[in-house]
């Protein structure tokens, strides 16, 4: 009689599971059909899908806050739906950087036990043996797991034969690469008085900062692309394929770009107006350096327009002193300060 009830316990319980689960993925804007799948099958994942968009958005906005186009093309950070903006370089790092904050969040989860179908990685295996007195251990991050989950989850809206989808594809994969290239070596000495006679070593995730920075040098080394067909010879048989090819001017070069590079169809519009369809918000009331030459500078960031200058004021407590006893007596600082935004 208590196995039975423990069994119809279970049963209420998975099937309550199982409802808060088609809910929940119910719930979340932009899924494709393949996406809502694997929600269903690893909820615990998907919290950490999100906290992986969540992140590449904020070090999206930071890599370009002096920039004309500031990362506004991502609307919602909470939307896994298909960036509208057209392809260029702009695109092309809004898309490595969200497959990297993906692979990096589920390979951090991995590594905190937060999902149930992973945890740690067993180490790298060196080609050449390791070096006498140490030895791969502790827990390495898993980020072939991470890497495999965001490339089934974001691979999977994209279509086969479109030129789009094509790039979109291969700045996925170079996010991806970019959390795996720069995977740290962390180690730990053993022995005994602080001897070292023993060291362990493994594998763990940088500061995501880590990972932007090294992508927005990508972004500046991107490269442009076309797509043409190929033809491929497989089992006696010949089967036209589009793939991605660099280009020099307007002419193609048969040569594929490498998979670690960012790649671009189309040149960048120059955000100066606002323009939706670009993904474009215009720099209208950007706040701007008037003493910078660079890409902030009101000169650069207002397109010529000018800029118009704000006063403010200041005040704040300081010189603060502790009297016995028991008081603090402070005096008020101010400063006058300018701000400065494009017309």
């Amino acid at each position: 009689m208590i196995r039975q009830y423990i069994t119809d316990s279970e049963r209420v319980v998975c099937g309550v599971l199982a409802f808060s689960t088609e809910v929940f993925c119910n719930r979340v804007p932009g899924l494709t059909p393949q996406q809502r799948d694997m929600c269903r099958a690893s909820p615990d994942a998907m919290v950490a899908v999100g906290d992986g968009i969540r992140l590449a958005t904020s070090e999206c906005r930071y890599q370009f806050r002096h920039h004309r186009w500031n990362c506004t093309a991502i609307n919602n950070p909470n939307s896994f739906g298909h960036v509208v903006i057209v392809g260029s370089r702009e695109a092309a790092f809004t898309y490595a950087i969200s497959s990297a904050g993906v692979t990096y969040a589920v390979t951090e989860a991995c590594s905190r036990g937060n999902i149930s179908a992973c945890g740690c990685a067993p180490g790298p295996r060196p080609r050449e043996p390791t070096p006498s007195g140490w030895k791969w251990a502790g827990c390495s991050a898993d980020v072939n797991y991470g890497m495999r989950f965001a490339r089934k989850f974001l691979d999977s809206r994209e279509f086969d034969g479109d030129e789009r989808s094509l790039m979109n594809l291969h700045n996925n994969k170079a996010g991806r690469k970019a959390v795996k290239l720069n995977l740290l070596t962390e180690c730990k000495c053993h022995g005994v008085s602080g001897s070292c006679t023993m060291k362990t070593c493994w594998k763990s995730l940088p500061p995501f900062r880590t990972i932007g920075d090294s992508l927005m040098k990508k972004y500046y080394r991107a490269r442009p692309v076309t797509s043409t067909y190929t033809t491929t010879k497989s089992d006696k048989k010949s089967e036209k394929k589009l793939q991605l090819v660099l280009k020099k001017g307007k002419m193609p070069i048969k040569k594929p770009p490498k998979k670690s590079e960012l790649v671009f169809l189309q040149m960048s519009p120059n955000y100066c107006e606002k323009d939706l369809a670009a993904g474009s918000l215009g720099t209208v009331g950007r706040i701007c350096n008037r003493t910078s030459e660079g890409s902030d500078g009101c000169d650069l960031m207002c397109c010529g327009r000018g800029y118009n200058t704000h006063q403010y004021t200041r005040k704040w407590q300081c010189n603060c002193k502790f009297l016995w006893c028991c008081k603090v007596e402070c005096k008020e600082c101010s400063e006058r300060t300018e701000e400065y935004t494009c017309k």
